[in-house]
């Protein structure tokens, strides 16, 4: 598989960022020195914000593969106005990202078509991009090191670029190196290992 069209953003403004959060969570994003970029008010904004919105990076991805470029809070703010995010002030927690709001925000605000799709076979995401470009999956975060075994599958979300019978490819916006940030090629077999099955359609 060649190279895909589609830019690579990661959900922290430097991209190296991954290591030292996975080492001290959120707090390690209150040095990242580009958070400005995100769009957010505060670098306590930005820190709170960055570990929840993989689902806001890869919908930053599809934008840009047609030429719009979105600040990542943005994304998420708008997004959080449909219900996408919930959002609890006093305990500091953000949940999400919820399917249904968020296609309704991609159709309304870009004029996106998406589909929540649950209980999908890894073998049938081939299928899928032959229908709409892009699959946002939800796999485990460790699929950043696919050698080792996940302790559970979902929770963090990807964006599938390309699917044949035998491999997958995908941007990881928590990636902690490039193997494993842009265009990640994997068999279908490891990536089944991480995938819960479910995710959303779009096409751009």
């Amino acid at each position: 598989m060649h190279e895909s069209s589609v830019p690579y953003f990661s959900q922290w403004e430097t991209p190296g960022m991954t290591l030292p959060v996975l080492a001290e969570g959120s707090l390690a994003l209150l040095s990242d020195p580009l958070w400005r970029h995100s769009g957010a008010v505060t670098i306590e904004e930005y820190a709170c914000w960055a570990v929840n919105i993989c689902g806001m990076a890869c919908l930053k991805m599809i934008l840009a593969a047609r030429g719009e470029i979105h600040p990542t809070l943005e994304l998420a703010r708008a997004c959080t106005v449909y219900g996408g995010y919930v959002v609890n002030e006093i305990e500091g927690s953000i949940k999400g990202l919820i399917y249904a709001p968020f296609v309704r925000f991609v159709s309304e605000r870009f004029g996106l078509g998406a589909e929540t799709m649950t209980n999908v076979e890894t073998s049938a995401i081939p299928e899928l991009l032959s229908k709409r470009r892009f699959f946002i999956a939800s796999v485990h975060s460790a699929i950043r090191w696919p050698e080792r075994e996940p302790p559970a599958k979902g929770g963090h979300l990807v964006l599938v670029t390309s699917a044949s019978q035998e491999t997958i490819r995908f941007h990881n916006p928590s990636g902690h190196d490039g193997a494993s940030q842009a265009d990640v090629t994997l068999p279908l077999a490891v990536f089944d290992r991480f995938f819960a099955n479910r995710g959303i359609s779009v096409e751009a």
